[in-house]
């Protein structure tokens, strides 16, 4: 007989996979994205680094000066949110068909599936990957088990599994759980941070085991009812089982094109934004959708990366209306190097309730 299975679906090194999708000639090198994509800018920091630059010490929040010190050979690109949000609808569409939906931010999701087995569970799992990469192209971690906070922290067991010998799943509920975390450090545990952290160790407690063998009452002394509550059942893996789905529907359209010969030509990138826009409005149309604004966005053969747009007189979704401005778009860039990237999104107007 089955149970009830949440699966927590994690992309990989998200935005540099991303930038990766349409710039592929960056598998393999050390991607730091981060600012304005400048690392000698103050008071920049690092959004996201590729599992090469995070090797050499690069991490998430690090300055970028640092993260450039370090890594000085390492390509540097800005925070290009539009096609982070894109790249993220697109993915949470494919996980909408397996069941519903939780979302968690850009990169992670709550998947819920009642009445499985282990066996059915991995399957379910390792068919998620393989059908986001198959949409998407886009590389994902998941982690089973029977609550939202257990199957984080079971991914991030399913991380650390070698990406070559297959989908990264992994499975942790009560069945190996004292197995998995009971010597693991109590910031291994979903919501404990270097502050409780810190104070659990005044009390003589720095695994999950210790915190096992602490008195409920103690936890409550020393964190209050609430914190001590939680810390009482989140360390025996309990957790909340329920998927909360929001109603959803994409704020826009996208497609962006890398060119095996980087264009130069004037009309040949104006003929590109052209087939761009011709296959975004055609998924505009076929969801009975209207346009509100156009954006084009270009990457250079130095991984120059710009965002342009501007909103349209009225909403449509006739070509006439929308082509000029896209049009405009590309002719306000300033482009004395070859083309690599060129994408155009539609901004898409509410439905309403």
């Amino acid at each position: 007989m089955g149970t009830r299975r949440i699966l927590h679906v994690d992309l990989d090194q998200f935005q540099v996979s991303v930038e990766r999708r349409r710039s592929p000639e960056l598998a393999g090198v050390p991607v730091i994205v981060g600012g304005d994509g400048d690392p000698t800018q103050p008071r920049k920091v690092v959004t996201c680094a590729s599992y090469e630059a995070r090797a050499q010490g690069v991490r998430a929040g690090m300055p970028l000066r640092a993260a450039y010190r370090k890594m000085p050979d390492a390509v540097y690109l800005p925070l290009d949110t539009d096609a982070y949000d894109d790249a993220s609808a697109e993915v949470m569409t494919v996980l909408r068909g397996f069941g519903p939906v939780e979302v968690w931010g850009w990169d992670e999701a709550y998947l819920g599936a009642d009445d499985l087995d282990d066996a059915a569970a991995a399957q379910l799992a390792r068919d998620v990957i393989d059908t986001i990469a198959g949409h998407t192209g886009l590389p994902a971690s998941i982690g089973i088990s029977d609550n939202k906070q257990r199957a984080k922290m079971a991914t991030n067991f399913a991380k650390r599994a070698d990406a070559d010998a297959g989908p990264r799943v992994f499975r942790l509920d009560a069945d190996n759980w004292g197995e998995m975390m009971g010597g693991q450090p109590t910031r291994e545990l979903w919501s404990v941070g270097p502050k409780t952290a810190a104070k659990l160790a005044t009390i003589g407690v720095t695994t999950v085991d210790e915190l096992v063998a602490t008195p409920k009452d103690d936890l409550i002394a020393t964190f209050g009812p609430h914190q001590g509550n939680w810390l009482y059942v989140l360390c025996r893996g309990g957790g909340d089982s329920t998927i909360t789905v929001e109603p959803w529907e994409a704020k826009s359209h996208s497609h962006s094109r890398t060119f095996p010969t980087d264009l130069v030509e004037p009309g040949e990138l104006h003929a590109a934004v052209d087939d761009l826009t011709a296959e975004v409005l055609r998924h505009v149309r076929d969801e009975g959708r209207i346009v509100f604004r156009v954006a084009v966005t270009v990457r250079t053969a130095t991984f120059y990366t710009r965002t342009k747009s501007r909103k349209l007189a009225a909403p449509t979704v006739d070509v006439e209306q929308i082509g000029p401005p896209v049009h405009a778009l590309l002719d306000d860039f300033d482009l004395d190097r070859p083309v690599r990237v060129l994408g155009v999104r539609l901004d898409l107007v509410p439905t309403e309730d």
